[in-house]
């Protein structure tokens, strides 16, 4: 959980953040398996934060949400809008509209032509929606955004971007975002996507190995992997293996980019999610890959509260990326 505020200049201000371990099989493939346990570590993680906002944005993984680009006239009014998109969307959604929750957002004048505009539409199941505004609301909040993970991180990135030589202007960059069972890759130029793709690889796997050789739960094994308090061996038997099959599975995710694409280099790599805590990674990545590599800290520029100890949020702002991205939301015209 992050929750962000303005610093008065245009900029913002850190005012909190927390991390709550979601125990084991709560959550599988982004469906709320356990909703109890669910709400019920949301609620620790907002004690935690000890603050009195109870509004919340939260978001779907991308893999639960159908999006599509349209193209329509300009200058409609919205309930115009609203018919046309519906009308749009029954060709690309293949449930019933009322099994869906189903919303719109104008991008802007269409690259074409100057009479037309680019909406993108987004749906998701009707149950994926509910399950999560429930857990929120079991935990005692107030759910008021809706959005998706990958946009999220998105919105993030842009202040991630803007520390990189001349703000990434021009340039190709690789957002990889490792969470817990996924590996997201999403190349960018000029803030357009240009490309992505999703692989079967995360923390988890490490999160195992260290219960087993360790003799650990799962939850103890990765509040030590977080801490980097496990003994020697750890390092030579479990992380540097690790890490090496990580950074082989970037660089093949990075070959499918140059063989389906017009592309054939990558200027800079920023790594988030929660694997990219991990001390050395990037040093590894950069190592097998070859390119520039850099750890994203979207608070980089900002402002932080008494509350906050600067060496902890560095050590944990790649995992924040999301959370960091829907708090960005409170500034939303």
């Amino acid at each position: 959980m992050v929750e962000l505020a303005s610093d008065g200049k245009g900029g913002y201000r850190v005012e909190r953040y927390a991390i709550e371990i979601l125990p084991r099989d709560v959550v599988s493939d982004g469906n709320i398996v356990n909703l109890e346990a669910a709400a019920e570590s949301v609620r620790r993680a907002w004690k935690k934060l000890a603050t009195s906002t109870r509004q919340v944005a939260i978001a779907l993984p991308a893999s639960h949400v159908i999006t599509k680009k349209i193209i329509v006239a300009a200058g409609q009014r919205e309930a115009e809008l609203e018919l046309l998109v519906e009308s749009e969307a029954n060709q690309y959604i293949p449930f019933a509209l009322d099994e869906v929750n189903l919303d719109f957002q104008v991008i802007g004048p269409a690259p074409s032509s100057p009479d037309e505009i680019e909406v993108l539409i987004a749906a998701s199941r009707k149950e994926k929606v509910e399950d999560r505004v429930a857990v929120a609301e079991s935990a005692g909040l107030k759910p008021r955004v809706l959005d998706v993970e990958s946009y999220a991180v998105l919105s993030a990135f842009q202040l991630v971007e803007a520390t990189l030589p001349e703000g990434g202007k021009g340039q190709i960059i690789a957002l990889v975002d490792v969470g817990a069972n996924v590996m997201n890759l999403t190349v960018l130029r000029n803030d357009q996507q240009i490309y992505a793709r999703e692989q079967a690889f995360g923390g988890n796997q490490l999160t195992q190995d260290i219960a087993r050789l360790f003799n650990m739960s799962f939850e103890e094994a990765e509040g030590e992997k977080r801490r980097n308090s496990l003994p020697e061996k750890y390092e030579t038997e479990l992380l540097r293996p690790f890490l090496e099959a990580l950074a082989l599975e970037l660089s093949r995710a990075l070959q499918f980019f140059f063989t389906s694409t017009q592309f054939n280099q990558v200027n800079h790599i920023v790594l988030a999610g929660g694997c990219a805590v991990i001390h050395g990674i990037d040093q590894v990545v950069a190592s097998r890959t070859q390119i520039n590599t850099v750890i994203a800290n979207p608070f980089a520029g900002m402002v932080l509260s008494d509350r906050i100890r600067e060496k902890s949020l560095s050590a944990d702002a790649s995992s924040l990326m999301v959370a960091c991205g829907l708090a960005l939301r409170r500034f939303d015209e």
